[in-house]
């Protein structure tokens, strides 16, 4: 008998172990997401390129977000053509994803969530949806006074703004503005 007690309290050490190792991972993977985007070949080009006047973002980008003001624009050629416009982005443990150049890849005017439901159980809804990042990552309309999923959240009427001037293949960058500020300084002086 005891000999089947220390296997079971090994296999429950082990187990444990294991989720310990695992979350660690995990967190370690949230602590590092800004530095590792910050150290992409992506990055290191954008901080090359010039910087549009009053964004955080390259001249190559088409939409641009900072998550530290919690505001985007859109850009063409290098200037801001409608901005800032103030969002919502991914709060703790689901934030929006930083990049340097994710591309718009689908484009869904009435998109439904298939993972978030209404109180009253239906999909939820996410109007003017732009899809950009992996997971399902989009602007789209909703309510700007709580956070997202993920997703860059914009009202109504902006939500359909960036619905119509983003085209599949548009750059979008989101950023943090003290970040950026900061990379773009070591490589005027270096």
């Amino acid at each position: 008998m005891p000999s089947r007690t220390i296997r079971r309290n090994r296999a429950a050490t082990a187990a444990v172990a294991a989720l310990v190792v695992v979350a660690g991972i995990a967190t370690a993977g949230v602590a590092t997401a800004d530095a590792e985007a910050e150290n992409s070949e992506a990055a290191r080009q954008t901080h090359a390129e010039k910087q549009v006047p009053g964004t955080p973002c390259s001249v190559s980008a088409r939409a641009c977000v900072d998550l530290e003001t919690q505001r985007a624009w859109l850009i063409e050629n290098g200037a801001v053509t409608h901005g800032p416009v103030p969002v919502a982005s991914g709060g703790a443990g689901q934030e929006t994803p930083i990049g340097h150049s994710f591309r718009v890849y689908r484009k869904e005017a009435d998109h439904t969530s298939g993972e978030f439901t209404t109180p009253e159980g239906q999909p939820s809804p996410m109007p003017w949806s732009v899809f950009f990042a992996d997971g399902g990552v989009a602007f789209h309309g909703g309510d700007r006074d709580r956070a997202s999923a993920g997703c860059v959240k914009l009202d109504a009427v902006e939500a359909q703004r960036f619905f119509t001037d983003l085209e599949n293949g548009d750059k979008v960058q989101v950023l943090n503005a003290t970040t950026e500020r900061d990379e773009r300084a070591k490589l005027a002086t270096a």
